[in-house]
């Protein structure tokens, strides 16, 4: 992924030494009011995870990885106020659920803007990069999941092109509850 810049802010996959950086924002991003609709773990979940685990997760989605990628938005004074995490699912596979993938699609996960920067552009940029990562690694389609209790993402998801595939599936946190499939096709 290249490096893109959207006023003063720098769109960029983060570095593997950044694993501190990418821990605090995820800690964060996890206190959110709607975090418990948006993640699928806790704050005192991921809080107890050893510092090899976050070393390994931005090593594996880090600048130069082919497997995933997380992309940032950086401040001009260098904090992470956004971030975003492109998965790549191989035909053939299963997802995370256990459902077939049947071609390979991109799965964007961790979406998370910062209360203060969101409305001004940061999560289309970020979803723009995702998406440019996610077919330049030859990916027929990206896909994400939304609770259906998630009003605001899911408009923000309409307003960036997804639409709903009718795929649903039970949140892992209540199965009485769904999780939405929303996709959007490569050109």
């Amino acid at each position: 992924m290249t490096t893109m810049t959207s006023g003063d802010y720098v769109i960029r996959a983060i570095r593997a030494d950044e694993w501190p950086a990418a821990k605090a924002l995820r800690l964060f991003a996890l206190q959110d009011p709607v975090a418990h609709l948006a993640f699928l773990e806790t704050y005192e979940e991921a809080l107890e995870k050893p510092d090899s685990f976050w070393k390994g997760r931005a090593e594996g989605a880090a600048e130069g990885a082919t497997g995933a990628q997380q992309i940032i938005a950086e401040a001009p004074d260098g904090e992470w106020v956004g971030s975003l995490t492109v998965l790549v699912e191989e035909a053939g596979t299963k997802d995370w659920a256990g459902l077939p993938v049947e071609r390979r699609q991109g799965h964007i996960v961790g979406v998370f803007v910062r209360p203060d920067y969101r409305g001004i552009g940061l999560t289309e940029v970020l979803f723009d990069a995702g998406l440019e990562w996610a077919w330049a690694q030859g990916t027929e389609r990206v896909r994400l999941l939304v609770h259906e209790d998630n009003g605001r993402a899911q408009r923000f998801y309409r307003r960036a092109g997804f639409v709903p595939s009718g795929v649903t599936l039970p949140f892992v946190k209540d199965d009485a509850q769904l999780e939405l499939e929303f996709v959007i096709e490569r050109d």
